[in-house]
């Protein structure tokens, strides 16, 4: 046993010594190139993540269910879909950031899903330069196999042009991917048996700092609702239950959807009727007749700023219900967000208009979005800049932004419930939290799926990805990692 432990002090000492000269020279090298462009040599980048071959199988099944983390010098993360059952995953996924210093290393870690489980199994990880095709993945120093397959990408590259380079470096370009989450663990605890179960949406926005700068919308401290969530030593457990919901609803998984918007096609297609608006419940004909047509309904948005994501789902989805605050359970109760509030499709002029004679592509849409959130109360002064982003992130798609007192919004949100309730087959229930005979709500049996943290472990300053903020009331923007969970994050 002596001398295997000796052995096994030994290979891991050469071993971190390999990768810390290794890491030497590629700082080295890094340095040199800066010195050659100058301290100020930025290049635009577009990754095309073609896809990996000769995983280790994960499981006593022999399966594995693999998904990637990348990112840039630590400072923007792109998070792939989750491939099922496969060891040579195909992604085809693209990335573009701009104004990326020259100097910058690319670091990919590979993971396996376990469905069911708050954490994933750890595969791997490998660097890559500019240029570089095949990468090998190594995987954990004390792992029988280190090498644990192949990974193909192809990297693009130009100077940048933009002369706020600097100011703005590391800038997510696009494209604008989205993920549909429907969670099963969510049903096993609320004894669900649709395979719609609840439906939350994460979209990657761009130009987020652009746009709002550093203005922040801080929770709102005189809402009661929200100081019960983060005021006073009795919030604590009030923060990690919605934070173990949350990680439940937005968990990653093989059967959620992704996509790509690339046209006001793109968005209206998340937005149809789909399936049944609430668990347990059957549609009728009338409902399945239009599941293809846009549904008139409200949706609860955040704009995060752990991952500059905007996150929603329908408002009157049922795991709602218990939680003391719909926005603190999409941004994870975290202290500040970019933006928050509701909105709703609408066929051009409010649906009070429309008739479903119309196609849908017969008529020209809008997105009429507020700011009616008690939690985080957003300046009102601010719609215009919310208005902006939404442009340039969904070109050809008309964007109303109004405030939550404005006449026009309530007389819209008004049209769109009583057309959902007249003409749609929409019951009052579908329009508020509310629970269907034997479901039990989430907001009660979250600790069955999450463990607490210990006590004295701190907690205020602790971020989605398992760092630590600056501060208990200031979060860090753009990390990427907001629906990971904290463990695998620190890989």
């Amino acid at each position: 046993m002596a001398n295997l432990l000796n052995s096994l002090s030994s290979a891991a000492h050469n071993v971190k010594a390999k990768l810390s000269s290794k890491r030497d020279e590629e700082v080295l090298q890094a340095q040199r190139r800066l010195m050659d462009h100058g301290d100020e040599a930025f290049v635009d980048v577009s990754i095309r993540f073609i896809g990996a071959s000769g995983l280790p199988k994960m499981d006593i099944v022999g399966s594995c269910d693999p998904f990637f983390v990348a990112n840039i010098d630590d400072k923007i993360k792109f998070i792939s879909s989750v491939k099922s059952d496969t060891l040579n995953p195909v992604w085809n996924e693209r990335w573009c950031v701009k104004n990326v210093p020259k100097h910058a290393l690319l670091e990919i870690s590979f993971f396996d899903k376990d469905e069911g489980t708050p954490t994933n199994d750890y595969i791997g990880k490998t660097s890559v330069e500019p240029g570089t095709r095949e990468l090998e993945i190594v995987g954990p120093v004390f792992k029988l196999r280190k090498e644990r397959g192949t990974f193909w990408l192809e990297i693009q590259s130009k100077p940048s042009e933009d002369p706020e380079a600097k100011e703005f470096s590391y800038d997510f370009a696009g494209p604008i991917r989205y993920s549909r989450h429907t969670s099963p663990t969510a049903g096993r605890l609320t004894n669900l048996n649709e395979a719609r179960l609840y439906a939350t949406w994460k979209m990657y926005l761009k130009d987020i700092h652009r746009v709002f700068g550093d203005t922040q919308q801080h929770w709102n401290t005189k809402y009661k609702a929200a100081q019960t969530i983060f005021q006073g030593p009795s919030s604590l457990p009030v923060r990690q239950g919605i934070r173990a919901a949350h990680d439940i609803l937005y968990s990653r998984a093989a059967a959620n959807g992704f996509g790509v918007i690339e046209s006001p096609g793109d968005i209206l297609s998340i937005l149809h009727s789909g399936g049944a608006s609430r668990p347990n419940q059957h549609q009728t004909e009338q409902q399945v007749a239009l599941s293809h047509r846009i549904k008139p309904a409200i949706y609860t948005y955040v704009l995060a700023m752990d991952d500059n994501s905007l996150r929603f789902s329908e408002t009157g989805a049922a795991f709602f219900v218990d939680f003391a605050s719909k926005h603190a359970l999409h941004s994870k109760c975290a202290r500040q967000v970019w933006y928050s509030g509701e909105f709703h499709p609408r066929p051009e002029g409010g649906w009070d208009k429309f008739s479903d004679d119309k196609g849908d592509l017969d008529v020209n849409w809008e997105l009429v979005i507020d700011n009616n959130s008690g939690t985080y109360a957003p300046d009102k002064e601010l719609l215009p800049k919310l208005k902006e982003l939404l442009e340039r992130n969904f070109p050809g798609f008309n964007i109303l932004a109004l405030d939550r007192e404005d006449e026009e919004l309530k007389r819209s949100v008004k049209a769109c419930r009583e057309y959902a309730l007249g003409k749609r087959g929409v019951t009052e229930d579908e329009l508020e939290p509310t629970l269907s005979p034997g479901e039990a709500p989430l907001a009660g049996r979250v600790w069955e799926f999450w463990k607490p943290r210990k006590s004295g472990e701190k907690e205020d300053g602790a971020t989605d990805d398992g760092t630590e903020a600056t501060s208990g009331d200031h979060e860090p923007v753009g990390d990427g990692q907001g629906d990971l969970s904290m463990e695998e994050s620190k890989k």
